[in-house]
């Protein structure tokens, strides 16, 4: 359900791309040096466009540098890191627990259990640093997790928990620009988990599955719901355009224009009849 939120590598400039690649270094570094090597397994670009937007609204100190690791042996990187990415790279190990924990209770998924395990140590200083979030995540995974074991039908209300899951991460701390984080998290948090059942239901239909977007097209007459995702990431930029962002913003605005619908993008090239969005 992760790795939506990504850049569009074609639209970038070379400067853009290079500052990208040291924000996703620089979590990815910090996540290792917080949690554990083997817990960088779960970096995300979903939590890189966090600490981007986070960074640009707050403007935190950044530590820059150069390191090699595991996956860049030879040539060294430049990396970038703040607060905003300590938070980053607590919060991503936090999903992967959650989620991880998930898979086990719907699907009895063993290498999943075991990597939640493997995380189980963390747990105890992040839920003490980020109780609020901690609880978001694993109050709207449970809810969600219920809905979709009961073959919901209500699409809205599968979308509005994981976007109420989104919502509460990207309210780093409570101050006047918390109610406009919040929005836009959970419409961007809504549109990545109708964007995740999108792709999806083809592979979930030939498989018996259950998918919510299924279920809607059925209870609504064949309704397409193409239109709610294009409705969903409308409202989560009119509250993005609210915030008073200035370092990175085109970066940002790239990934949220057109880098979220890149994979969508992509699964039209086999199905060229359905409607192209409008990025």
């Amino acid at each position: 359900m992760f790795g939506y939120v990504t850049a569009d590598a074609a639209s970038l400039t070379p400067e853009q791309e290079q500052r990208y690649r040291s924000v996703y270094c620089g979590l990815c570094r910090c996540i290792g040096q917080r949690h554990g090597q083997s817990a960088r397994l779960s970096l995300t670009y979903d939590m890189a466009f966090l600490v981007l937007l986070l960074g640009s609204l707050y403007e935190p100190e950044e530590k820059r540098g150069q390191g090699r690791c595991l996956p860049h042996p030879i040539h060294a990187r430049e990396y970038a890191s703040s607060s905003v990415t300590e938070y980053a790279a607590d919060l991503n190990v936090a999903l992967t627990y959650y989620k991880c924990l998930d898979d086990w209770h719907d699907d009895k998924s063993v290498p999943r259990l075991a990597a939640a395990k493997a995380l189980e140590g963390r747990m105890g200083s992040i839920r003490a640093r980020w109780p609020r979030q901690c609880a978001a995540i694993e109050d709207n995974l449970n809810l969600l997790s219920r809905l979709e074991t009961e073959k919901s039908a209500d699409l809205d209300g599968c979308c509005r928990c994981f976007g109420a899951l989104m919502g509460e991460l990207f309210v780093w701390r409570e101050d006047r620009w918390s109610d406009t984080l919040r929005q836009f998290g959970a419409h961007l948090g809504a549109f990545i988990y109708l964007m995740d059942a999108v792709l999806d239901k083809g592979e979930d239909d030939k498989r018996g599955r259950y998918n919510p977007v299924t279920m809607f097209e059925a209870e609504n007459g064949g309704m397409d719901a193409f239109p709610v995702l294009t409705m969903l990431i409308g409202d989560a930029a009119g509250q993005f355009e609210r915030l008073p962002l200035e370092q990175d913003l085109a970066l940002l605005r790239n990934i949220l224009y057109s880098g979220v619908w890149a994979r969508y993008a992509q699964a039209q090239k086999s199905s060229p009849n359905k409607e192209e969005p409008n990025s």
